[in-house]
């Protein structure tokens, strides 16, 4: 006979306001959206860095744009995924929206126009914020199965 105490309390989980639980394409655009913003948060440390005399930090800033780029455009891939699976257009538009000026942004650097590359970093860099944080506290369920599908199985 099992005694009460022997149960091990259910684990709370991330739900939507439906009560669903947040799907893996949304869990892989959170993830991907969140290490694209830590990365954002290393460039203008990387510039003061090398804005205060070390020169040798401009090669961090330059590997960090690099990292950030990169990230950019694997959380678009995620968006796209998304979109599909989920049909949620607002994410991936968001995310083109980030990633253009991004890759605006890194051509401004690599040209030297800082005219242009320090506003749009700050931009930037409160846009992936922005979007980070709508990405988490949107739900995100599974996409259910339509009624053509479930007549297939």
């Amino acid at each position: 006979m099992a005694i009460a105490a022997d149960r091990t309390p259910p684990q709370p989980q991330a739900r939507s306001a439906t009560g669903e639980r947040t799907g893996p394409a949304g869990r892989t655009l959170r993830a991907l959206a969140t290490a694209h913003t830590t990365a954002v948060f290393g460039q203008p440390v990387f510039a003061g860095v090398y804005l205060s005399g070390d020169y040798d930090a401009l090669g961090w800033h330059a590997t960090g744009a690099n990292a950030v780029t990169s990230l950019g455009y694997v959380q678009l891939i995620a968006a796209l995924v998304l979109w599909i699976r989920l049909r949620r257009a607002w994410p991936l538009t968001a995310t083109l929206a980030v990633v253009a000026a991004e890759t605006v942004q890194y051509f401004a650097g690599l040209d030297g126009a800082l005219w242009l590359h320090l506003p749009l970093g700050v931009a930037t860099i409160t846009a992936t914020v922005v979007l980070t944080i709508a990405l988490w506290r949107t739900p995100m369920p599974p996409r259910r199965p339509t009624r053509r599908e479930d007549d297939r199985a």
